[in-house]
């Protein structure tokens, strides 16, 4: 798994949050997914991907590779009360800035291949149809 957060710690920790280096945050973490998928490994790339055109390049990178957008559709006022590192109080106090979704701009997929509710589901009710989806691509 590839997470954005720790993506930030060392392979991307020269990067800020202006729109280009959040596009190029999300080319560096396709890159590294492709290699790794490559390698024959299962990698979901866990990254809060603000624009449209940035999730199509990322699909572009994987080539001929199985690739699926999954799209966690939370709504904003779930993800304020489930937040453990208080950014949202911070960005609404204006502390955080260009945070997205409060200060800065989410395009929602158009057409995702999945799309994961989570209000009022458990992790593992939530998680289930990604659970499936990653068995029956890996069945191929």
């Amino acid at each position: 798994m590839l997470d954005g957060d720790n993506l930030r710690h060392g392979l991307s920790r020269d990067l800020g949050f202006s729109d280009a280096d959040r596009a190029e945050n999300m080319r560096r973490a396709a890159e590294v997914a492709r290699l790794m998928a490559e390698a024959g490994l299962i990698v979901i790339v866990a990254l809060i991907s603000p624009s449209r055109v940035e999730r199509a390049g990322a699909r572009a990178v994987a080539g001929t590779l199985p690739f699926l957008e999954v799209f966690v559709d939370t709504p904003l006022p779930v993800c304020e009360a489930r937040d453990p590192k208080g950014l949202y109080a911070r960005a609404r106090a204006g502390q955080v800035a260009r945070f997205t979704g409060v200060s800065a701009y989410y395009e929602a997929p158009d057409a995702p291949d999945l799309r994961l509710r989570t209000d009022g589901l458990t992790v593992e009710a939530s998680a289930a149809p990604l659970c499936a989806a990653l068995l029956r691509l890996s069945a191929v």
